[in-house]
Order: structure tokens, then C-alpha cells, then sequence
């Protein structure tokens, strides 16, 4: 491929020194001043199977989904019901998922599928009977829309978490879907799984809601809870004794705003207690939104909700135009950084439920790690002193290459900032099998060569050119496959095919390149009369 033989020597001593250069800070973890300005900062990261962590499996009830989305559907038609004077009564969701109503003339029909067409294309009719002069309709969202929607919601809930866990700050997570509704999580070197579990499965829905003044709230508790409204419990710290209790409040069942409204949360010290809070700051139409709201309802309580609880209730004094608003609820700082991170990441549009969960310990790690290791060190020890046994002089040019290529296969895995996983190591040691090969198909082209009466040079030339294609040909169909294995096998499975991909380019640039460069050297620079092969 290169003429000029020190050209050839050039590039692989570069190769080499770049793949050392950024395997320098995972074997090197204190790196001493001036260097460390220049040098790569990035080492090689382990999987889970490796340092420890936690493994979740996931499931996104996509139905508690379409209920939500119906109860708004639900409101919203109230509302163009009531614009369009269509007269009705006792319109309310079903626990089928279904929205129900009276329609108290027979002809209101007609009107209904007029705005159903219009503007409610998601909604159609699923039956409807007379009654009392009137009709009972049923309404279901259609099945187009509602595939759509449990697609949307999966996809949804992987992006929020995996906001989440960015800004956890865990490095090198592994999020993917996991068949319809399924989402599957590993989280390497996570010190607080317990921390991780409630950070990705707090749902964060935050509503703002007035507190309902108007009607009692005993009578609300007995039983009696007023059209509109709905009851709510919050959390109430006594000071003095540090227990918690819970307070309910009557609140009016209509949102006026939600936390797709925020543009940042962030935590603050601002109780005179010293206790933090999460401060909020809207976007521009959040914040004109939030200004409406306080300017109309002066002097009544707006309940801040997370997630169903309530957790504060303020008096509007005075009309708020700033934009902002705090969260406040006796955190702890963690509590609040938390709460932060996952109104900064955005609310889940369905609650999630935890089916599978697994922590794997350091200590397992540790093992797995000194296992894999040491059967990569013993198989290629083994290796080594066969070569050597068997090719003699020319098997240590082959061990040369072969040490190269575990060098380039760890220097390009800290390069791009790949995981290695248990079977990542297999993979490894699958490699060294590889490299091998193609070094044995090299040798014995050329002693074919050499046993026809060819001269050293001559018979190594033709040996490389004749052992080529066959080493290209299994490579390439290696590489195929293993990308294969990327495409449709899960994580430890693409742990396997990344290494081993990485493994078989790196034989073929050391089994044809620097071999090659280490028997024109030698043949070239020392007078060799018998090759030790």
C-alpha cells in the first residue's frame, strides 16, 4: 500500500503512540500537572456488569395515558358543548375510558358529530341509545389515535428520563425501549440506588389548582364533594416534634396551569428557618399565563400540586407579573435538588411501574473484572508461547502484532468513550484467537512459498498478497455479522459486537500492515539468509 518503508514505520509507531496516549488515564489516574492540561482526560468506562450499579426494567401504564388525555378531552368538550348550546347533562369519563353524556334532545345528535368532525377528529361514537326522550352517547378516542398515543407516551417517558439521568450526572447509562411499553435501564456505578429509583419514577406532574373557599371542607370529607371540585392531602411538618402529618384541602378540580409551562427550576435558601425551596421560573407564556391567573383571583389561595399532593397553598396578595414562583414543603437539600432536576426534565405522561430490578455490588464487579482479565492474560499467554514454539522467530513478529492490537482495541474504547462490558472482554479474547489466525494463514502462505525455491523476499511479498484476501473476506463477514449483533441484540450482546468489531479492524491493520512492516524492516536491514518460520 506504501511504497517507502519509512513511511509505513511512521504510521504505525503513530497509530501506537495515539492509542497509548488515551489509555494513559486509565492506567494512569493521577496525572501529574503540566501533562494533564494536554493529555486525554477521558478513560475507559465499565459497564454495569463491571464497576456495579443498578438495572431497571420499566413498564409505562400507557392506559393511565389515555385516561388523562380523555379527562381533558372531556372538559373540552363541556366547554364547546356549552358554546354551541347544545343542552346536556351528566357528562363524565367511564372507567372503560370512554366519555359518556345525555344529550336531552334527540336532534342534538346531529350537532355533536358536527363538532366531533370539526373539532374533536380524535373522539368518534361508539354507541348510543334513547333515554327519557333524549339520547345516552358513548364516545371512545379511535384506534389510529390511540396507537399513536401509547407509541408517543413510551417515547415521551425515554426522553424525560433520560433527561433525568443526565442531569443525575451518571455517566454512560444505558436507556432503550424494551418491546411496546417497556423501557429498559442500567446505571452503572450508581452509589444510591434508592435515590436513582425515586428520581426516575416520580412522575412530576405539577398543576396549579385555587383552593375552593366557597364550599365546606368537612362537609366535602363526610361525602358531600361540591360539582367541580376535589379533595387533596399535603404534608405538614410540626416543627417542635419533626412529624409529619397529612392536611387536606378542597380544591377546584379545573388546572389553570402545569409545569409544561416552566423554562427552570433550581433550588434556593430562602426560609427564614433555613430550609431550601425550589424556586420556579416560567416561560414567556407561561409567565403571561401565571400573570392572569394571580391578577384575577387576588386574595384567594392557589394550591401548588406535585404529583396529587399538595404541597403549599399561598394567599395571592397581589397580582405576580414576574414570572416566578416557589415550591416550598420541608425538603431536605437533596429532597429539593431532586425535585429540581425532574421539573427541569419535564413530568412523565404516565406513571411507570418498576417490574424487574437488580443491583449488582462492586464487590461482583471486582470479581468479574479480575476473572475476565486474568482469562485474557492466560489466553493470551497460552497463544504467545505456541507461536513462539511453533513459528519460532517469526511467532514473536506475530505476538508483537498481537500485543498492538489489545493495545488499539483499549485505545480506541477510551478514544470514543465506549463501555467495556464482561462480554466485551470475551470479546477481547476472541480478538487475540482472531489476530492469531491471520498471522497463521500469512506464515503458512509464505512456507508454501519458501518450499517452492522462491527467494525470502519474494516468498513473504507473495505470501502477504495471496494471505490477504482470505483475511479480508472472514473480516469483513465478521464486522457484518457483529454489526448485526448491534442492530437487534440488547446491551450486553452490543457490548460483545462493538468490542469485537473494534478487534477484527485492528487484526487487519496489525496482522497485514504491521506485520508486514516488521518483515520488510528485517529482511531489508539484516542479511538474512534462512527465515525462522
Amino acid at each position: 500500500m506504501f511504497t517507502s518503508l519509512k513511511l509505513r514505520i511512521f504510521i504505525t509507531a503513530i497509530v501506537c503512540l495515539a492509542a497509548l496516549i488515551f489509555l494513559i488515564p486509565t492506567f494512569v489516574p493521577n496525572i501529574p500537572s503540566p501533562w494533564n492540561k494536554y493529555l486525554p482526560k477521558e478513560k475507559i468506562h465499565l459497564g454495569l456488569d463491571l464497576q456495579g450499579g443498578m438495572h431497571l426494567v420499566l413498564e409505562v401504564d400507557t392506559q393511565k395515558a389515555m385516561e388523562s388525555m380523555m379527562e381533558r378531552l372531556s372538559e373540552n368538550l363541556k366547554e364547546s358543548l356549552m358554546d354551541n348550546r347544545i343542552r346536556f347533562r351528566n357528562l363524565k369519563t367511564t372507567q372503560n375510558g370512554m366519555i359518556s353524556l345525555e344529550l336531552t334532545e334527540s336532534a342534538a345528535k346531529t350537532d355533536l358529530e358536527k363538532i366531533l368532525r370539526s373539532d374533536y377528529q380524535d373522539l368518534e361514537i361508539d354507541s348510543s341509545s334513547a333515554r327519557d326522550g333524549g339520547q345516552l352517547v358513548h364516545l371512545k378516542m379511535n384506534d389510529k389515535r390511540a396507537l399513536d398515543l401509547q407509541k408517543i407516551t413510551v417515547e415521551h417517558s425515554l426522553e424525560t428520563i433520560r433527561n433525568r439521568v443526565d442531569q443525575f450526572g451518571i455517566t454512560e447509562p444505558e436507556i432503550m425501549p424494551q418491546g411496546d411499553n417497556r423501557i429498559m435501564i442500567q446505571l452503572p456505578g450508581i452509589k444510591d440506588p434508592e435515590r436513582a429509583k425515586n428520581l426516575i419514577g416520580k412522575t412530576a406532574l405539577l398543576e396549579f389548582k385555587l383552593v375552593d373557599d366557597e364550599h365546606s371542607l368537612e362537609d366535602a370529607l363526610r361525602g358531600n364533594v361540591p360539582d367541580g371540585s376535589m379533595i387533596a392531602y399535603g404534608l405538614r411538618e410540626d416543627r417542635s416534634t419533626r412529624q409529619r402529618g397529612s392536611v387536606p384541602y378542597l380544591l377546584k378540580s379545573r388546572t389553570l396551569l402545569t409545569g409544561a409551562s416552566l423554562e427552570t427550576a433550581r433550588v434556593q435558601i430562602a426560609d427564614r428557618f433555613g430550609e431550601p425551596s425550589v424556586s420556579l421560573t416560567f416561560s414567556s407564556q407561561g409567565a403571561s399565563d401565571f400573570d392572569r391567573i394571580t391578577a384575577e383571583n387576588v386574595r384567594r389561595r392557589l394550591a401548588i400540586v406535585l404529583d396529587g399532593v399538595v404541597h403549599s397553598a399561598p394567599v395571592i396578595q397581589e397580582r405576580i407579573s414576574g414570572g416566578q414562583a416557589q415550591i416550598s414543603g420541608n425538603f431536605t437539600i437533596e429532597e429539593a435538588r431532586d425535585l429540581a432536576i425532574v421539573l427541569r426534565a419535564g413530568a412523565l405522561p404516565a406513571p411507570v411501574n418498576i417490574l424487574e430490578e437488580r443491583t449488582v455490588g462492586p464487590s461482583l464487579g471486582g470479581d468479574s473484572i479480575r476473572q475476565g482479565i486474568m482469562a485474557t492474560i492466560i489466553g493470551s499467554l497460552l497463544v504467545i508461547f505456541f507461536m513462539i514454539f511453533y513459528y519460532r522467530l517469526s511467532g514473536t513478529i506475530a505476538d508483537s502484532a498481537l500485543i498492538m492490537n489489545i493495545i488499539l482495541v483499549l485505545g480506541v474504547l477510551a478514544a470514543f468513550r465506549a463501555t467495556l462490558t464482561l462480554p466485551g472482554i470475551a470479546g477481547l479474547l476472541l480478538t487475540v484467537g482472531i489476530a492469531v489466525d491471520a498471522n497463521v494463514l500469512i506464515f503458512e502462505r509464505i512456507k508454501e512459498e519458501l518450499r517452492t525455491g522462491k527467494t525470502i523476499r519474494l516468498a513473504i511479498d507473495t505470501g502477504f498478497k495471496r494471505a490477504f484476501i482470505t483475511i479480508l473476506d472472514t473480516h469483513i463477514t465478521g464486522i457484518v455479522s457483529a454489526a448485526f449483533l448491534i442492530m437487534f441484540g440488547t446491551g450486553p450482546v452490543k457490548g460483545f459486537a462493538v468490542t469485537l468489531i473494534i478487534g477484527l479492524l485492528a487484526s487487519i491493520f496489525t496482522a497485514y500492515f504491521v506485520t508486514r512492516v516488521i518483515f520488510d524492516y528485517s529482511t531489508s536491514k539484516f542479511n538474512i539468509k534462512k527465515l525462522s518460520i
